[in-house]
């Protein structure tokens, strides 16, 4: 019972801390630093950290098993964050997040193509509802679509795909790695990918350890790469991409609810609806599952309490 519970939880940690990386990095620019340059402090502090952790809990050495699908991992990391960044440049942050919020029906989209089965009808009715409050939860009701320039839809849709692809690379099991060592290798090619098409330089012309990017780097490499790195990497092959996408769903509700704390944005009374919907979407095939678990408990009960009266009865019949 507990483990039915437990990976679940992890993802939704997982995809909380995700939720919290778009309010850090409007953060970072407020204080006068580019998109660039906070993704590629994200990952290369992000990297340090997972070496740290790696070193401080294992002694055995780096284990290069499962090796190509780490790097796929990885570089689906820092393309999911390079793609997202670059789809702020065209786009209105609230639209820019519904369209990474895509990756919901696209995960499921592969999780059907792959194991070559359709949707549960639980899945398939959360997701319906998940996309319904998408659009209020971001408060997309009254902005203009029609200025949005096509490379913004290309590059926030590509975001949405990249995500998709890492739930599911991240969900392959690699044999005999630790944990820790498959975070090292994910981390060290998410930051390759960063370095190659963001802004390197910030590590050694100061602006990373002097200027006081580190800060915000700090932060970043927490909640946007090794919590949700390491915790998709023990419970999704658990979950399952499909929930495991449902599940993901919490990370608009709490991208809304943290800037509202840390920025002070306004919140209206759509958008509260908006996330209460979302909610309720991740939160049915739990609550059912958990409803016919408890009425397959209570039968096995009754089958067993129905043996034992049959066997007493026997019992007293041949005595």
């Amino acid at each position: 019972m507990l483990k039915m519970y437990l990976y679940p939880l992890l993802v939704v940690i997982a995809a909380s801390s995700y939720g919290v990386v778009s309010t850090i990095i409007k953060l970072a620019m407020h204080s006068g630093y580019s998109v660039s340059e906070a993704v590629t402090s994200q990952f290369f502090i992000g990297f340090c950290i997972a070496l740290c952790i790696f070193f401080l809990s294992n002694r055995t050495k780096l284990s290069f098993n499962g090796f190509k699908i780490l790097i796929f991992a990885g570089v689906l990391t820092g393309l999911t964050n390079i793609l997202y960044g670059h789809s702020l440049n065209y786009l209105p942050a609230s639209l820019a997040v519904v369209l990474l919020f895509q990756f919901t029906w696209i995960g499921m989209l592969i999780s059907c193509i792959t194991k070559r089965q359709f949707p549960s009808r639980i899945e398939f009715i959360s997701l319906i509802i998940l996309i319904t409050g998408t659009i209020p939860a971001a408060g997309l009701i009254d902005v203009d679509l029609s200025q949005i320039p096509f490379q913004g839809w290309l590059w926030g849709l590509s975001a949405a795909l990249c995500y998709s692809l890492f739930l599911f690379v991240n969900g392959r099991a690699t044999k005999n790695m630790t944990t820790s060592n498959r975070l090292v290798w994910v981390s060290f090619f998410a930051f390759i990918m960063s370095a190659v098409f963001q802004s390197p330089e910030i590590i050694w012309n100061g602006t990373l350890f002097n200027e006081g990017l580190w800060i915000y780097g700090l932060a970043l490499g927490l909640f946007g790469m090794i919590i949700p790195v390491f915790l998709f990497t023990i419970a999704v092959p658990k979950v399952g991409l499909g929930m495991s996408s449902i599940l993901s769903a919490v990370e608009l509700p709490i991208a809304v609810m943290v800037s509202v704390i840390l920025l002070s944005e306004t919140v209206t009374t759509l958008q509260i609806v908006g996330i209460a919907i979302i909610i309720l979407g991740m939160s049915l095939p739990t609550m059912l599952n958990r409803n016919i678990l408890s009425v397959e408990n209570k039968a096995v009960k009754q089958k067993v309490k129905n043996k034992s009266y049959m066997f007493g009865e026997f019992n007293k019949h041949s005595s």
